[in-house]
This record gives structure tokens, C-alpha cells and sequence, in this order.
């Protein structure tokens, strides 16, 4: 039979955990009442319902908030916690007791893990479902309507099959001076063209206008044909031309880790940005712990600053490692720094901080 938790430990933990989702519940209320007031007039232009407006974007922008700030939650809820403990020498009465440090962050470390686990869970599967609804009727109600830019279009559609796009218009789905090419290596074998293909989406086909191919036998031999407008089925999708606005969030893992593979065959240069999102999503757990152990660490001790100022050093450490995930990412997409080791910088940044902090504190 393992040994029962004691008492020191539930009490640790059950404050803990309290104190992280009250501040949540607080910060991110206020944030989103922030929120409300900045797109009000887009709801107001829209005349949308206030149940609409609840039900239909803040019950899932809430969780998505919530997530986002986890790293200054965590920090508030341990530094309001054990400041309070150190500043009514509790912790120095744990200490000299017998209980070393060391054994006084595991209550904080398992805290930390529960609420890592829960994130992780969320981000792998829960917020994604919500977060389609929330894209949903920001691009619906606040984005500007969604206007297709790219010009001369290069998509890797099978392993010997590329098409090319002058332009595409996503609003009636026309693509124009369209090319299917077959290649074999670095030698153009096929060359389809046409002026134009429209989707139909009644069949789910491509309306190919009259096409001109050539197929090249030999160096210096080709066969040229012309073939009517006609329909084609094609592994390329008016999706692939829609709007990619927070796509990533709005995955689940398997969904994720699908999306990039298609990515990677396809020989797409925003591959990065997904792999970033992905590696991410792992690593953002254990920083919730790194982080959760820092704020033990920090706020052992009685502060002249008192609690309010501990609590502010940990918003601006809580900010210091946001920084660090951004420019991490811009890094990773960019491909100046790899996806997978940008995932997991801050962490290891972190963690070296906290191992630095740890040997100063009095133990």
C-alpha cells in the first residue's frame, strides 16, 4: 500500500489549485469584458443577439483566454499562495520542522502537473472543437472578408503531379491560366493547360475549360492534343486556397499531425508554423510546472515588498517567458531556428533559471 498524502500536502495543494482558477476566473472575466467593449461595434453593426454573442463566441473564448495566460495564472496563484505561508512564517515552521525544501515543492510540483495535464488535454483535443466556433464567427462578424492574394501558385499534388495557378479567386472558385505538369525527378514529361478551372460543387469536381497537352516523348520529340472543356477530379480543394486565420488552433492533435504530413508532401513553405504549433503543445505543459516551482522559489521568503510586490514580479517574469514563445516561433517560421528546439527554448531557459535560483534560496 503507498503511504497515505499528508495533511501538509493536501492543504498545499487544495490552495493551490484554488487560487489558480479563481485568478482565472477573474483575469481572464476582466479581459473578456475588455474584449467585449473593443468589438462591440461590430456586434452592434451585425445586430447580433446577446445570447449569440455569449453562447456562440465567449463560451469559447473564455477557455481560449484561459489557456493563453495560463503562465501568469500559475505564477499569481503560487506567489499569492506561499507569499502568504512566508509571510505568515509557516514556511519557516515547515522548514524547521524537519521538512526539507526539496520536499516542500512536491506538493507544488504535483498542483503544477494536474494543471499541466489539464492544459495539455485542452489544447490536444478540447479548445480546438471550441476554437472552430470561435474563428468561425470572428472571421463571420470581425475580420474583414476573406480575400485570396497568392499569385503564380506552385501545389505539389501527387508524387509526380504539380499544379500551378496564376490566380485564384475564392469567392466563386475560379483558378485561371491553370498547368498540371508531370515530373519525373528534374524532366517534364506531361504539360496540361488551360485557361481556367472552375469547382462545382454540386459534383465536387474541377470544370476544366478546353485544355492543350503535351507530352514530351524523347529530348527532342513531343505529342501536342486538345481536349474539350470536361470535368476532373484533382487532389487539390477550394480549402486549400481558403483562409488559414488561426487554422492551427482549430486542430486537434491527430488532425494536426495529419494537416502537416499532407504539408510535408506537398512540399508547402509554411510547414514550420504548424510544426511550431504541434511541438508547442507538448511543451507547454512541463513550462507550467517550470513555472510553477520558479514561483515556490521566488516567493519563499518574506519580501519587504510584501505580497502585492512578489505577485508583481511574477507577472513580470510570467510576461519575460510569453516573449520568449513568441520570438521562439517567429524564429521556428522564419527557419532560423528549427521547429522542435523552438518549442522547447523557454523551457529550458526557464529551467536553467530556476536550478539558478534554487541554490540561493535558504534551505
Amino acid at each position: 500500500m503507498p503511504p497515505p498524502v499528508k495533511l501538509l500536502d493536501k492543504y498545499i495543494i487544495k490552495k493551490f489549485l484554488a487560487a489558480f482558477f479563481f485568478t482565472v476566473v477573474i483575469l481572464v472575466s476582466v479581459i473578456c469584458v475588455i474584449d467585449f467593449t473593443e468589438k462591440n461595434d461590430d456586434f452592434i453593426q451585425h445586430n447580433l443577439p446577446m445570447s449569440k454573442i455569449l453562447f456562440g463566441y465567449y463560451l469559447y473564448l473564455f477557455p481560449y483566454f484561459a489557456n493563453l495566460l495560463s503562465p501568469i495564472t500559475i505564477f499569481i496563484a503560487v506567489v499569492f499562495v506561499t507569499a502568504q505561508l512566508a509571510a505568515r512564517t509557516e514556511i519557516v515552521a515547515i522548514l524547521a520542522s524537519g521538512v526539507s525544501f526539496r520536499r516542500l515543492l512536491l506538493p507544488y510540483a504535483v498542483g503544477g502537473a494536474v494543471v499541466g495535464l489539464l492544459i495539455f488535454i485542452l489544447i490536444g483535443w478540447v479548445l480546438p472543437i471550441g476554437n472552430k466556433s470561435r474563428v468561425e464567427f470572428e472571421r463571420t462578424y470581425v475580420k474583414n472578408p476573406f480575400r485570396f492574394q497568392g499569385r503564380n501558385i506552385h501545389i505539389k499534388i501527387g508524387p509526380r503531379s504539380y499544379v500551378f495557378l496564376e490566380s485564384y479567386d475564392n469567392v466563386h472558385n475560379i483558378g485561371s491560366r491553370f498547368a498540371l505538369e508531370t515530373i519525373d525527378g528534374t524532366v517534364l514529361r506531361r504539360r496540361l493547360t488551360a485557361d481556367a478551372i472552375s469547382w462545382d460543387s454540386t459534383k465536387q469536381v474541377w470544370r476544366m475549360s478546353p485544355q492543350v497537352v503535351r507530352t514530351f516523348i524523347g529530348p527532342q520529340n513531343e505529342r501536342l492534343e486538345s481536349f474539350p472543356a470536361r470535368d476532373t477530379t484533382l487532389n487539390l480543394f477550394p480549402k486549400d486556397f481558403a483562409s488559414t486565420f488561426k487554422l492551427a488552433e482549430t486542430m486537434t492533435l491527430p488532425q494536426l499531425n495529419d494537416f502537416i504530413q499532407q504539408k510535408i508532401d506537398r512540399g508547402a513553405d509554411d510547414t514550420q508554423l504548424y510544426l511550431s504549433e504541434k511541438y508547442e503543445r507538448y511543451s507547454y505543459p512541463f513550462a507550467i510546472v517550470v513555472l510553477t516551482l520558479i514561483g515556490v522559489i521566488l516567493s519563499a521568503r518574506k519580501s519587504r515588498a510584501g505580497v502585492g510586490g512578489q505577485i508583481a514580479l511574477g507577472f513580470v517574469l510570467a510576461f519575460i517567458f510569453i516573449i520568449f514563445v513568441m520570438l521562439s516561433r517567429n524564429l521556428a517560421q522564419v527557419g532560423s531556428l528549427s521547429p522542435l528546439l523552438a518549442a522547447w527554448v523557454p523551457t529550458i531557459v526557464f529551467s536553467g533559471i530556476g536550478l539558478a535560483l534554487y541554490r540561493f534560496v535558504p534551505k
